[in-house]
């Protein structure tokens, strides 16, 4: 699996939204799911300009 702490963010974004799109209807069953801290993707993710929209169950550049 992806190294969610250390991995190219990039990758992270793309996994995670192509997850979120077709697997998980939220970021909290996704991070369940893969025993993951929600609020530690969302910041990692927030520090390089991504948004966790909630409406459309997807990051985004803020």
């Amino acid at each position: 699996m992806f190294d969610f702490e250390n991995g190219d963010i990039n990758i992270m974004l793309s996994m995670i939204n192509m997850k979120l799109r077709d697997e998980f209807s939220s970021l909290e069953s996704f991070a369940n799911y893969y025993s993951l801290s929600k609020e530690e993707i969302v910041k990692r993710l927030g520090e390089k300009g991504f948004h966790y929209s909630e409406n459309e169950n997807q990051f985004k550049r803020v």
